[in-house]
């Protein structure tokens, strides 16, 4: 078989087709929205219109509760991060002395 031709081409785009298909039916099986990126970027500008709209003072209101909810997001993600650090990187023993003390 001749791996540079026209048949290479279209049996890329039938594995990139297909792929997508299959894609798309673990999402709706699971029910995960069934959105595009094209609908991810109307929200967005929807959103950005919704602080246009708004005045100064409740645009640094409402900014300021997203950015101290994501540092709080963010914290406990490093949290969670140190723990799974010291896990990987401490001996085996020491992890299973620790998780029979817990018990």
């Amino acid at each position: 078989m001749h791996w540079g031709g026209p048949e290479f081409v279209l049996w890329i785009v039938a594995l990139a087709i297909g792929a997508g298909i299959i894609k798309t039916w673990i999402r709706a099986k699971h029910g995960y929205p069934l959105e595009d990126r094209g609908r991810k970027h109307e929200r967005r500008m929807r959103r950005a219109q919704e602080l246009d709209g708004l005045d100064d003072t409740r645009k640094v209101a409402l900014l300021t509760t997203e950015n101290e909810r994501l540092n709080g997001q963010v914290g406990r993600l490093e949290e969670r991060l140190a723990v799974l650090e010291r896990i990987v990187t401490d001996p085996a023993e020491r992890t299973a002395r620790e998780i029979d003390a817990l018990r």
